[in-house]
C-alpha cells in the first residue's frame, strides 16, 4: 500500500510539472510529454500490469486537466504502458538505451493516434506538416527529458522494491 501511495504522488508531481514548468520551457511551443516518459519507465520497470495502471493514472489526469474528450488520453497511455510492460523481463535497469528508444516510439504513436482523432478527423489532412513541425520536436524534446528524468524514476523504483522487498520478508 505504501508503495502505491508513493507511486501516487510521484504521478502528481509529474502532473504538476507537465502543467507548469514544462510550459515555461517549452521551445517554439513544444513541450515534451513527461507522462510518457513516466508511463514508459514504470511499465519497464515494474511490468504490463503496473504500466497499464499508471499509463491509465497518468492518461486520466491529462484527460482532467488538458482533455476535451474523458477517457481519451487514459485509453492510450494505458495501452502505452501495458505494451511497454511487455519488456519488462528483457530489460536492464542500468541500460539507457531501451527507455529512450521505446519512450521516443512511444511519443510518435501517441503523436500519430492524437492527430488521427483529433485533427485528421476533423479535416486537417496534412499531415507530413504536422509530423515535421509538432509530432518529432516533440519526441526529440522528450527524448532529452527521458535523459534527465529517468535515473530519478528509477532510484525511485529500486526505493520501492527494497522497501517491498523488506515488508515482505518481514512478513514471512
Amino acid at each position: 500500500m505504501k508503495s502505491k501511495v508513493i507511486l501516487f504522488f510521484v504521478l502528481l508531481i509529474c502532473v504538476i510539472l507537465q502543467c507548469t514548468l514544462l510550459p515555461a520551457l517549452s521551445i517554439a511551443s513544444i513541450t515534451p510529454n513527461l507522462l510518457i516518459i513516466v508511463t514508459v519507465s514504470f511499465g519497464l520497470m515494474r511490468g504490463k500490469r503496473s504500466g497499464l495502471w499508471i499509463g491509465f493514472v497518468c492518461g486520466l489526469m491529462a484527460d482532467l486537466l488538458f482533455g476535451d474528450t474523458m477517457g481519451f488520453h487514459a485509453i492510450i497511455y494505458m495501452y502505452i504502458g501495458y505494451l511497454n510492460g511487455f519488456c519488462y523481463h528483457i530489460f536492464y535497469d542500468d541500460d539507457i538505451k531501451m527507455p529512450v528508444v521505446l519512450t521516443a516510439a512511444s511519443d510518435l504513436v501517441y503523436g500519430i493516434i492524437v492527430y488521427g482523432f483529433q485533427f485528421l478527423l476533423r479535416g486537417r489532412v496534412d499531415f507530413f506538416f504536422y509530423l515535421r513541425r509538432i509530432i518529432m520536436p516533440e519526441v526529440i524534446y522528450t527524448i532529452v527529458l527521458t535523459f534527465l528524468c529517468y535515473r530519478i524514476l528509477l532510484f525511485i523504483n529500486r526505493k520501492l522494491e527494497k522497501s517491498e522487498q523488506r515488508s515482505v520478508n518481514s512478513f514471512v
